[in-house]
């Protein structure tokens, strides 16, 4: 039987573009634009916070790991008092970084791919690492390098199943091609508890995001590798984000 690391990171790989399609793209599909990224104001009953702040001290710290704007790490002060940051975009860096300054918090950023970077970031009581697995072909190194960063707990958050399989009839549509349906935070799961970890998991839904629907469009037309001219198209046929729930499922661990 093949272990379940091997099979996230087999799923994993079958959302690559083909070759074809990457190589007559106006413009990288990969990234994502720093507008979507904005801290937002956490809702106060999110398992993912509850969960987090439960196992914070006062005047904790936090790590955030794929931190985008901040919204993980943010939603935990108080009680956290200082907070790093880890991105390998450095304009998300810099929202960060403005982001923590005018919430008047303690903060460093770190600038790199995880776990290369984890010595720089240091210990923590509680890293947080939100909506960043299925980046991550190599989930064992991933996972190890958070609990070692870790004094307390990891919480991680992340859709059910993998955010792209949304933007499958788009696929379909422009390009004739069939996207995965895998992996999922299932196999997640027990990819962990392959490298020894014992998670603990709620399943919960988000609701839709206020981000304007003009931001999704755009994202969507560079991620099916289109040129601008496209976007009408693509806003015409794509799902309304603003009435979009999403399954969404978070995972934690203590450490020994």
């Amino acid at each position: 039987m093949t272990s379940a690391l091997a099979q996230w990171r087999e799923q994993l790989a079958g959302w690559a573009i083909p070759d074809e399609i990457l190589a007559a793209a106006p413009e990288p599909p990969w990234g994502f634009p720093v507008e979507l990224f904005r801290a937002e104001v956490e809702r106060a009953d999110t398992p993912s916070r509850d969960v987090a702040r439960e196992a914070l001290p006062a005047g904790g710290s936090v790590l955030d790991v794929g931190c985008g704007g901040g919204a993980a790490s943010f939603a935990l002060v108080p009680p956290a008092a200082r907070l790093v940051g880890v991105d390998s975009t450095p304009e998300m860096l810099e929202e960060y970084a403005a982001a923590a300054t005018r919430r008047g918090v303690a903060h460093a950023e770190v600038e790199g791919p995880w776990p290369d970077v984890a010595p720089a970031a240091g210990r923590v009581d509680v890293v947080v690492c939100h909506h960043v697995f299925y980046n991550v072909p190599a989930l064992g190194p991933f996972v190890n390098a958070l609990s070692d960063a870790a004094e307390r707990r990891v919480v991680v958050e992340m859709t059910a199943s993998h955010p792209l399989t949304g933007s499958a009839s788009l696929w379909r549509h422009f390009h004739g091609v069939e996207r995965p349906a895998g992996p999922t935070a299932e196999l997640a799961v027990e990819a962990l508890r392959e490298v020894g970890v014992v998670p603990q998991v709620r399943a919960w839904s988000r609701p839709p995001r206020d981000v304007p629907r003009e931001a999704y469009v755009r994202l969507n037309r560079r991620r099916l590798c289109l040129p601008v001219e496209a976007e009408p198209e693509v806003d015409r046929l794509m799902a309304d984000p603003a009435t979009t729930h999403r399954d969404v499922v978070t995972i934690w661990w203590d450490i020994a």
